[in-house]
């Protein structure tokens, strides 16, 4: 790892929302940092005043940083989210200020558990656990019942919205899988990579939409994703099919999302994103049919809150050692 000379010193605000660790997560993430560096630990980035004002680096972990932070933060330098996410950061604000905004997006540190925590929700759909772990938890053998909604995944249509790096991984795993892939997404990743993936196709999100048996998302959070699937878009899904959301709750118009399952216009939904976070006991689809829910866990599991850390904060003393940051958000 990248060292920080004493010249180049900086003060380190890590903020560090509670419902991703808080401050026990912060803490093992400043240990990290040289021992030179002086690391305040947060759960928001307005608890410390002073500590903001003084931050020349600020790394969030889900924590937003508002237009109002960064008012307060006259020294700041660098926002280095530690996600590949950056929707909870003010770019506007931020571009304003001059200060660059960096995710952990090259280093490929949560592509690994969120592929498989995809395919986790992928197959608790197709094989119906959720409903038939609670009915023999009610001594209810409901295999009669169940066995006309239990699927296969080998032959059918996986459709990726955003073949970054996360959902290459998703369609590698599909390819073993035994499902033809497309995918859509501003450009054509090239032949060599389609070829890689089992002949993956690049086609409109329409066509996709209607194509797919299943449809998983990848895309980044913006303006021009969000409520991407709403609920014209959500119409143009086969009835069978499933919409699986590891990526961020707002690319979903959560009630569209309801609708179509309570109806049957949709036969289920794996969701790990929610907006906001936590949902609030409003969130219909905490009711809905069909639904597989887990707690934005596709990207904490032990190994990846690892690389997670090590590669925000390798980016971090980069950039104090005077190299260009990566991953600098456009």
């Amino acid at each position: 790892m990248t060292t920080v000379s004493p010249a180049a010193v900086k003060n380190v605000l890590a903020v560090i929302s509670p419902h991703v660790g808080g401050r026990s997560a912060g803490a093992g993430l400043a240990t990290l940092f040289p021992g030179e560096a002086r690391v305040t630990v947060v759960e928001a980035a307005d608890e410390d005043p002073a500590a903001l004002r003084e931050a020349h680096v600020l790394v969030t972990g889900l924590g937003p940083v508002t237009a109002e932070h960064l008012a307060g933060a006259p020294e700041l330098e660098l926002i280095q989210c530690a996600s590949h996410g950056f929707d909870y950061v003010d770019l506007d604000a931020a571009r304003a200020r001059n200060v660059p905004v960096c995710t952990i997006g090259s280093s490929g540190a949560e592509k690994q558990n969120v592929a498989e925590q995809t395919f986790a929700l992928m197959l608790a759909l197709a094989k119906q656990l959720i409903p038939a772990h609670t009915a023999l938890v009610d001594a209810d053998w409901a295999l009669p019942r169940l066995q006309r909604s239990i699927t296969e995944l080998s032959g059918k249509t996986l459709g990726l919205i955003g073949p970054g790096h996360i959902g290459q991984e998703v369609a590698r795993r599909a390819v073993a899988f035994d499902m033809t892939v497309l995918y859509t997404g501003p450009r054509a990743l090239g032949a060599e990579t389609e070829e890689r993936l089992g002949g993956a196709r690049h086609v409109g999100l329409d066509e996709l939409l209607r194509c797919s048996d299943y449809v998983t998302l990848h895309a980044p959070l913006n303006d021009s994703t969000r409520h991407l699937l709403d609920a014209e878009r959500l119409a143009l899904l086969k009835p069978t099919a499933f919409v699986v959301n590891t990526a961020r709750g707002a690319l979903i118009d959560q009630d569209a999302l309801a609708d179509a399952l309570e109806s049957g216009a949709l036969a289920g939904a794996g969701i790990d994103v929610f907006d906001p976070e936590p949902p609030t006991s409003a969130l219909r689809l905490l009711r809905s049919p069909n639904v597989v829910l887990s707690p934005h866990a596709a990207g904490v599991t032990r190994e990846t809150l690892v690389r997670i850390a090590l590669a925000a904060v390798q980016n971090v003393l980069e950039f104090l050692s005077g190299r260009p940051p990566r991953d600098v958000v456009r």
